[in-house]
C-alpha cells in the first residue's frame, strides 16, 4: 500500500485517504466523494480498531461486512480499499500508544478513558501505512477531529486534514454505523438528539446566551421524548473543547446519549 502511494505521488498525483471502521453509510461515502474531488487517487481504509473500545463496549458486535463495503465504494471512485488485519496493525509485543493531552480528557475522554489514545495511535499508524497528501474526517466526531489535528500538528505528520460536514438522515439524525442497533421506536427517539440541538440554536438566535438556560431546555426536551440517557451536554468555544458559560462567539453544542443499545454522539455549530 505504501509503495502504491509513493509511486502515485512520484508521478505527480495527489493522494487522499478516508480512514473508517467499515459498516459504511452515506456519511462515509461523502468523505470518499470529498477526497475524490480533491485528489487523483483515493484510498479508503477499513479497520475495526480494538484499542479504541473500552471494556464492555461493542467491539465484538460492531457491524462488519467487507464485501458490502467494497460494493458501496466502487461507484464513488475509490481506487483502493485497504483492510489490514489486527496483527498487521498491532504486531506481537506492541506496546506504544499516544497521549495527545488535554484535548482528549473531557467529554468522550471522561466517559471512554482509553478511547482517544486508541484513536490517535491507529490514525497515526494508518497515515504511516497510507502516507496520503490529504485525510478526510467528518464533523460528527467533533472532539475526535481536534484530537487528530493535535496529533498531526504535534508530530509533524505531513498529511493535511480535511474536515467535512455531518451527513444526516431526513429527520436530522446524524448517520452512524451504530444507528443499526436502534429499534423502530428507538430510531424515532434518536431523531430527538438533533432536534434538541436545533432548539438550542433557535433559542440562541432569539437572544439567549446563558449556556445553563440552554442546557436545561435541551435536557427537558430530551426527557419529554423518553428513552434517552444523556452522558453529557456541553457548549464549547468553536475549535476547542473549552466550555463556555455565556455564548459570546462561535460555539458548538456537544451531545452524547444512550438510546437503547446505541451510544450516539452529535454536535451543532451555534453562532453566539
Amino acid at each position: 500500500m505504501r509503495r502504491l502511494v509513493f509511486r502515485a505521488q512520484h508521478a505527480g498525483k495527489r493522494v487522499g485517504v478516508v480512514p473508517t471502521m467499515g459498516a459504511l453509510h452515506a456519511g462515509h461515502l461523502s468523505l470518499v466523494d470529498a477526497a475524490r474531488d480533491d485528489c487523483d487517487l483515493v484510498v479508503t481504509t477499513i479497520f475495526v480498531n480494538p484499542t479504541q473500545f473500552g471494556s464492555g463496549e461493542d467491539f465484538e458486535s460492531y457491524p462488519r461486512d467487507l464485501a458490502a463495503d467494497a460494493d458501496l465504494l466502487a461507484p464513488h471512485g475509490c481506487d483502493y480499499l485497504f483492510a489490514p488485519t489486527s496483527s498487521e496493525v498491532y504486531p506481537d509485543g506492541y506496546a506504544t500508544t499516544l497521549d495527545v493531552g488535554p484535548v482528549a480528557h473531557p467529554f468522550e475522554g471522561k466517559h471512554r478513558p482509553e478511547h482517544f489514545a486508541g484513536v490517535a495511535t491507529v490514525v497515526l499508524k494508518l497515515l504511516h501505512m497510507v502516507p496520503a497528501d490529504v485525510a478526510c474526517f467528518g464533523k460528527k466526531d467533533y472532539q475526535q477531529t481536534l484530537v487528530v489535528q493535535r496529533m498531526v500538528t504535534d508530530l509533524n505528520v505531513p498529511t493535511a486534514l480535511r474536515i467535512c460536514p455531518t451527513i444526516r438522515e431526513a429527520d436530522g439524525l446524524a448517520m452512524s454505523s451504530r444507528n443499526a442497533y436502534l429499534t423502530s421506536t428507538e430510531r424515532h427517539q434518536a431523531a430527538g438528539l438533533h432536534a434538541s440541538l436545533q432548539l438550542a440554536k433557535k433559542m440562541t438566535g432569539a437572544g439567549e446566551r446563558d449556556a445553563g438556560v440552554l442546557t436545561q431546555a435541551v435536557k427537558a426536551h430530551l426527557e419529554r421524548l423518553g428513552g434517552i440517557q444523556v452522558d453529557y451536554l456541553a457548549f464549547v468555544r468553536a475549535g476547542t473543547i473549552d466550555e463556555v458559560a455565556m455564548l459570546d462567539g462561535p460555539t458548538v453544542a456537544l451531545l452524547a446519549a444512550h438510546v437503547g443499545k446505541a451510544r450516539l454522539i452529535d454536535n451543532l455549530e451555534i453562532e453566539g
